[in-house]
């Protein structure tokens, strides 16, 4: 196995799943032409990043993501920092002649995003977005059922991405509520996967309309803040929320299917229902990540006195990527889609091609993000053509 020396900007959340992903990928796929080394975890926070390559296995700690870039020992830079910083290091990374894997949404804004996709295209290096959710085996099934035409025609993609972590109106006012860092809120965050997957399974967007809410207007100053939590005190001074808590649209495909897509962190007893339901002239298919290794589907030429939708679980062979993992029947979970994504990546560099998906797949989700914010502020349909003549 050929190794690629990683560099990776940022430690918490997302640096755990990827360090995680790094460590099992040769261990699970030792067939694989290439994987891993992790030689270099960068952080800002001195002690905390040296704890963090302590626990995950790296061989340095930096806190200067601009020194870790300019490396001569490193091939490829990870970068699961703040949306803000995605573009900065991106293009200094590119500059450097290194292999980039960005987490999603790619950038803060559309001319950010191609921006990046730009670079890296004048640089000749590989470049991946961090759509974990394609990797799981179900959604591959789902994808070969469609492209095998065992659905049909496409009628219907309806997607829901259900969280309820910010509920409470005293939740402290983390960066991803702050627009200037994240972007937008539920609907970058979580609806940038349910674009993603659109895109993945049934094509193109034509045109979107939507609507969205901030339901919280403020919130007490975080006094400290990890992935999904944070630690703050209620009666502190109170920052405005600058983003989405819930957005709603509604779409067309270029193939004439018709979508319908929610995503908020408003959903009480939604701890994170990530969720589609696919309908073709020839049957139907249903995922919900929380249930990742099943798919229901269902048949329209099935018998009359059989028909209904059947559970498939997707733990035996042929299923994609299952063989790597456990017996027939032993289910697998969040953190072997990272792993399966990773596989594409390192596969993908060592075959000298683009992986999938890569920053043109970011660049495609942030004009449809965009649409959206479009549709809402002018209250109209808005066609893709627009933002790519934009």
């Amino acid at each position: 196995m050929k190794k690629i020396k990683v560099g990776m900007v940022g430690y918490k959340f997302m640096g755990k799943a990827h360090s995680n992903a790094y460590r099992a990928l040769p261990m699970f796929f030792p067939d694989a032409p290439a994987g891993p080394e992790l030689k270099v975890l960068c952080g800002r926070d001195a002690a905390a990043v040296e704890q963090a390559r302590a626990q995950f296995g790296w061989e340095e700690a930096e806190t200067d993501w601009r020194r870790l870039v300019q490396r001569d020992d490193l091939d490829l830079i990870d970068i699961n920092a703040p949306s803000d910083a995605h573009k900065e290091i991106a293009l200094a990374a590119a500059a450097a002649g290194k292999h980039l894997f960005c987490e999603k949404p790619l950038a803060l804004s559309l001319p950010d995003a191609r921006e990046m996709l730009e670079a890296a295209r004048q640089a000749g290096i590989k470049h991946m977005v961090g759509f974990n959710y394609r990797f799981s085996p179900a959604v591959q099934l789902v994808k070969k059922l469609i492209d095998e035409g065992r659905l049909g025609q496409i009628y219907h993609f309806r997607a829901w991405f259900l969280q309820d972590w910010i509920l409470d109106p005293d939740f402290p006012l983390v960066w991803r509520l702050q627009k200037d860092i994240a972007g937008s809120g539920s609907h970058g965050d979580l609806g940038a996967h349910l674009i993603d997957m659109a895109r993945y399974l049934v094509g193109e967007f034509s045109e979107v309309i939507g609507m969205s809410e901030t339901f919280v207007k403020d919130r007490p100053i975080a006094a400290e803040m990890t992935g999904l939590s944070a630690k703050g005190d209620k009666d502190a001074p109170r920052g405005p929320v600058t983003v989405d808590d819930a957005t709603l649209f509604l779409a067309r495909f270029e193939g004439g299917a018709l979508g319908s897509f929610e995503a908020t962190r408003f959903a009480a007893g939604h701890r994170s229902t990530n969720s589609f339901e696919i309908n073709g002239s020839k049957g139907s298919v249903i995922f919900d990540f929380e249930r990742m290794n099943e798919l229901q589907v269902y048949f329209t030429d099935d018998a009359d006195d059989v028909q209904g939708f059947r559970r498939v679980l997707v733990t035996d062979a042929p299923h994609a990527y299952i063989n790597a993992w456990w017996p027939a029947g032993h289910t697998i979970g969040f953190e072997h889609t990272f792993t399966h994504e990773m596989l594409e990546l390192f596969t993908a560099i060592h075959e000298d091609r683009q992986p999938s998906p890569n920053f043109v797949d970011g660049v495609k989700c942030q004009e449809v993000l965009e649409a959206v914010d479009r549709s809402i502020a002018e209250r109209r349909w808005v066609a893709l053509q627009e933002m790519q003549e934009a």
